[in-house]
């Protein structure tokens, strides 16, 4: 019986190594994935905190300017389409925010709001902007337009794409539907203490993939590359545990919301949504259009969270036509083409 015990605690032992070595993975070095994913228009600055941002400033230097904020786990590189579909009449600004991208960990591990707002202030000021249209997706886009309540002088225009709502609206819709199978894993996972405390090591690969294939409707556009690019990012070094510190901060950001009024944001606002979207419902939507003095909606069919990667030539025309109806942007305007 003794021997049986023993030969048992050793297989479970060897089955426990065997997992450990098949799921962990060492962060990949930062050198390595800078080169893979910067390009010419790649460009740094040196915050107050230490942190170097990356962002590319790219399209028509004469044109009307606008910044795009990405969402959570993302980077400025899901932004391409609409950077090659604009960029011939618009100047187009776009950024790694904190522990994303190849902005990276920062050294005071501040992922917060306020840290992005401040972030996104210090590239408006290094670039000399008076004013320009802010477009967010998801996490990027409850950036957007908490920085038009905090500096409506600069901002013209917002284009909230699957944006984050205040989040007393996430807490009201989840006692709603309790049942979120369908959004990625790795965002149900690391709202687990327990998960944050192994995140850090285990290899995200299949975690990526899940993610990715439940933001977008269409599956043929979760390609290799797509694929590659967002794991790569994910696993430079120090993204994991800067993706572990913002998780585990979240919770208390909630209060903090309820000093926002979305009345007060006075400026046009174009609303894109894909109908498909499993992890901020269409739903919400519909909550902007109502909380909003001044904003329009499009809801695109056959589509998921981030439209701006499953329908580029579409979604860049409706911001042009909708920037050029409201005086902002040029309306004698070809767009380019949207591909990769």
């Amino acid at each position: 019986m003794r021997r049986g015990l023993k030969g048992l605690l050793w297989g479970l032992l060897g089955l426990f190594a065997v997992l450990c070595f098949w799921v962990f993975e060492r962060d990949f070095p930062a050198s390595g994935v800078d080169r893979q994913y910067s390009n010419e228009a790649s460009a740094f600055l040196s915050l107050a905190n230490g942190t170097r941002l990356h962002f590319r400033d790219q399209g028509n230097p004469a044109g009307p300017t606008i910044v795009l904020l990405h969402g959570s786990n993302s980077s400025l590189h899901t932004w391409g389409p609409w950077v090659n579909a604009l960029g011939d009449g618009y100047r187009m600004v776009s950024l790694d925010l904190p522990g994303h991208g190849l902005t990276g960990r920062t050294p005071d591990d501040d992922y917060s709001t306020a840290a992005f707002i401040s972030a996104v202030g210090a590239l408006v000021e290094h670039l000399n902007l008076d004013t320009f249209v802010l477009a967010g997706n998801s996490m990027g886009g409850g950036v957007s337009w908490r920085y038009a309540l905090t500096h409506p002088e600069q901002v013209s225009a917002l284009v909230l794409v699957d944006a984050s709502g205040p989040r007393q609206w996430r807490r009201a819709d989840l006692d709603a539907s309790q049942d979120r199978s369908d959004t990625p894993l790795a965002f149900r996972l690391l709202q687990s203490p327990w998960f944050q405390s192994i995140a850090g090591y285990i290899d995200p690969y299949y975690l990526v993939v899940q993610g990715l294939k439940a933001s977008h409707f269409e599956p043929s556009i979760v390609d290799d590359d797509l694929v590659n690019r967002y794991y790569n990012l994910s696993m430079r070094e120090g993204t994991r545990a800067a993706t572990i510190k913002r998780f585990s901060t979240m919770a208390d950001a909630v209060k903090a919301d309820a000093s926002y009024d979305l009345g007060q944001v006075r400026q046009p606002s174009l609303i894109l949504w894909g109908e498909h979207d499993t992890l901020i419902p269409v739903s919400y939507a519909y909550q902007f259009e109502q909380a909003l003095p001044d904003a329009e909606v499009v809801v695109y069919a056959d589509v998921g969270h981030i439209p701006m990667e499953e329908k580029p030539q579409v979604s860049a025309r409706d911001v042009h036509t909708f920037l050029c109806a409201r005086g902002i942007g040029p309306c004698a305007l070809e767009l380019g083409s949207a591909a990769w």
